[in-house]
């Protein structure tokens, strides 16, 4: 199979506009790509079959090639299958980011069988909402993990799980303290093994499995990914074969389209889309490498990035924050890196400053959502635009409508919703119609975030549809109110919300978070808002708080804090 000449692309058509913007994309990309009528799991056979002995993920010094790494996911395909994985089923996978997700990543493809992202961070409640709404039977996980399945082993579709350690990988020392935690967290010494518990690396003992089962890849689901989105009920975001692996070439095109032996740093989780598609899936249809961490560690990553020389590193704004504030004490040359690629959230503009002062070749922002899979727009290589997501992906179309009807187009530099289609657009919400036709309409995504595109088909991002805050009859964008507050020169983080007012229908209220060591100066602060922002989108209730809730990507939740109660302090909150 080769990926540029075999297959069908989306649409036949592009905007004007768009298409020829596509065709000042540097590395040759093309508005239209060919995409193969094959299951995702074609991404790992082709580059097994290109590139055996090429590594295909490290982790703790150690390598495993492809050839290892699908040998493998062939002998769990088997041994899942004989569990009862088979098209039609869920297979949960509840691990960290190492090769042992890889496995049965793949494993579970190959059984015709989808796989139900469940997230380390998740509580054993909602573990067990998604096992008994999926009725999902099999679940992959660690053993520090472990326990929190225990209870749906009883209670519920649950009859097998997959049980994988850390163990062996780690030093002496460490694996001692490991075995703490185990016992800590589960009450166990040892992993026990019976009908209902496995162990991961005795499933490995089965024969592999040749020709798995035949997927339509635009109507069966490879993953089920749970999403909170903006609001507190839950959704799963149902993603075909068709829709990862379009996304995949996509990136790809957008990184050369080429088989380099290339390294991308694997440390953004994979149980979420960024992470799966934007390094893991996208590695996989280059056939490169991808250089794994179990969990974001500042010094450690900065070691794998300089040991490797890693060329790609996939990340959010919050780790690169993390990085600066290690690289103040020990300098790096990072120039080896060939882009940063940002997402998630808004890059601040002193974030990036600082990063590029270790001089990585380029820092690049991008835009997606799970609901695409989850990449859309991106900066092209060596003609990025700070402050902007760049120009839409190969097959995407994207417009700004207005944002009460969802039906006018509006003109180059006005705000409105960003909407978008392509490939990657997902199939729906699992079991959730209401919601899927709210957000899909004849054929478009509504994004639910405010955005604008210039005259060079560039997009920004100015701020989410539901966290406009409307006063005096006045639009504020909390993201603009964001960037002037971050500017003082004590202000670590800033977080804008709109509260109930009587009188004005919402009132702005800031909550700032000062440097470490330093005391924000609440009046000086006023003042700064005064100088820099009309009078309608100054704060009129400044908070100062320790920290701002965050989700796993570092990215602030607002609706936690519009959800909090009001009650600001004397000496910290003036209105």
């Amino acid at each position: 199979m080769d990926f540029n000449r075999n297959g069908q692309a989306h649409r036949p058509e592009a905007p004007d506009w768009q298409r020829v913007r596509l065709e000042d994309y540097p590395c040759d990309t093309r508005a239209q790509l060919p995409y193969p009528h094959a299951s995702i799991s074609v991404l790992l056979t082709e580059a097994v079959r290109r590139f055996p002995e090429r590594p295909a993920c490290t982790i703790f010094g150690k390598s495993v090639t492809y050839r290892q790494l699908d040998e493998r996911a062939r002998r769990m395909a088997r041994s899942l299958t004989d569990l009862g994985a088979r098209p039609g089923r869920f297979v949960g996978i509840l691990l960290p980011n190492i090769p042992e997700y890889l496995v049965a990543l793949q494993a579970t493809w190959l059984t015709g069988a989808t796989v139900l992202q469940l997230s380390p961070l998740m509580v054993a409640e909602e573990i067990a909402h998604w096992l008994k709404a999926t009725g999902c039977h099999i679940v992959v996980t660690l053993d520090l993990l472990a326990g929190g399945l225990t209870g749906c082993l009883d209670d519920g579709p649950l009859e097998h799980v997959v049980v994988t350690s850390l163990i062996d990988r780690l030093a002496t020392w460490k694996s001692w303290l490991y075995r703490i935690e185990r016992y800590r967290r589960n009450g166990i010494l040892r992993l026990r093994e019976d009908a209902h518990q496995h162990r991961f690396p005795h499933l490995l003992a089965a024969p592999p499995l040749g020709e798995g089962p035949h997927v339509m890849p635009d109507e069966d689901i490879a993953v089920l990914a749970p999403t909170g989105g903006t609001t507190a009920s839950p959704k799963a975001v149902m993603l075909t074969h068709r829709n990862l692996l379009a996304n995949a070439i996509q990136l790809l095109d957008w990184s050369g389209g080429n088989y380099a032996p290339e390294g991308t740093l694997g440390v953004l989780p994979f149980f979420h889309a960024f992470g799966l598609s934007g390094v893991l899936l996208t590695a996989w249809a280059k056939a490169g490498t991808v250089h794994l961490h179990p969990r974001f560690e500042p010094k450690s990553v900065l070691s794998i990035l300089t040991r490797h020389h890693v060329e790609l590193f996939p990340a959010v704004p919050a780790m690169l924050n993390a990085l600066n504030v290690v690289l103040r004490r020990h300098p790096y040359d990072l120039s080896f890196i060939r882009a940063v690629i940002s997402g998630a959230s808004a890059m601040p503009a002193a974030t990036r400053a600082e990063f590029e002062s270790y001089h990585p070749q380029q820092v690049l922002e991008g835009y997606g959502l799970t609901e695409a899979s989850p990449v859309t727009h991106v900066n092209p290589l060596g003609a990025g635009r700070p402050g902007t997501i760049g120009l839409p992906l190969p097959d995407t179309d994207a417009r700004i409508v207005d944002p009460h009807t969802g039906l006018e187009e509006l003109p180059v530099g006005a705000v409105g919703e960003l909407i978008v289609r392509g490939p990657q657009v997902m199939k729906g919400y699992y079991e959730n119609p209401e919601e899927t036709a709210r957000v899909l309409r004849n054929g478009w995504l509504f994004t639910g975030d405010m955005a604008s595109r210039d005259a060079d088909g560039y997009y920004r991002i100015v701020d989410r549809k539901k966290d406009i805050i409307k006063t005096s009859g006045f639009l504020v964008f909390p993201a603009e109110v964001e960037e002037i507050l971050r500017t003082f020169d004590t202000v670590a983080e800033a977080a804008v919300i709109g509260v109930p007012d009587a009188e004005r229908g919402e009132l702005v209220k800031a909550l700032v978070v000062p440097h470490k060591g330093k005391a924000i100066d609440v009046a000086a602060l006023e003042s700064h808002c005064q100088k820099h922002l009309g009078k309608h989108k100054r704060p009129r209730i400044i908070e100062v708080v320790d920290e701002l809730p965050k989700n796993f990507l570092g990215k602030v939740l607002r609706r936690k804090l519009r959800e909090a109660p009001l009650e600001p302090s004397r000496d910290d909150a003036h209105v």
